[in-house]
Order: structure tokens, then sequence, then C-alpha cells
């Protein structure tokens, strides 16, 4: 049974968001990646499986090594999704902040 999975499906597991993590910054080998986590090789190609998937890894292949790299194009949807809660706790604190303003703590 092939399950179609989606972004929010993969970034729900703990695992997954950190290797988006390490990969944000510069492409990886499976091994490389694996070598971060004290779990089996395996697990981790499930994980990277999983992210490909979704398409928020991409691979690149360098001679006989997959390298992974951050799809941050399709990060986009995650960020718009999360954009009105941002926005939403930013007006909440510049709320509090101001009021926090006008208290005056007895001496």
């Amino acid at each position: 049974m092939n399950l179609r999975r989606d972004v929010f499906q993969a970034i729900a597991d703990p695992t997954r968001r950190a290797i988006l993590l390490l990969v944000a910054s510069q492409a990886m080998t499976a091994g490389a990646i694996a070598s971060n986590f004290d779990t089996a090789r395996p697990t981790v190609s499930k994980h990277l499986q999983i992210l490909t998937e979704c398409e928020l890894l991409g691979q690149k292949q360098n001679g006989r090594e997959i390298y992974y790299h951050l799809n941050a194009k399709n990060m986009k949807e995650v960020a718009n999704f999360i954009e009105p809660f941002r926005k939403m706790w930013d007006d909440r604190y510049n709320k509090l902040e101001e009021v926090m303003k006008k208290y005056k703590p007895k001496k």
C-alpha cells in the first residue's frame, strides 16, 4: 500500500525535523546525516525517504554519493500555514507589552 504523505505528516516526527535542520545549511549524504542520530541507518533512510516523497528534501548525485538538500520552496507551505499564528502571537505579545508599560509596581 502506497501512502501519499504531505509536508505536515513529514514534519510531525522530531527526527525528521532534526534532519531538516541538519541539511538546511549544507547538503549531506545519508551516512553523514545518520551519524548524528542514535538510531539504525535503515531508520534514518526511511525518514529520508519520507522527506523526499514530500519533496521537503531534494537529492543530487555526485559520483557514487547521493547528497540530500533542503527544498526551501516546499517549506513555504509550512511557513504559509504558520504565518497567521505567528501574527496572532505577535499581536498578543504587543498588547501585553502595552499593558505592562502602564503597570507601575508599588514601592
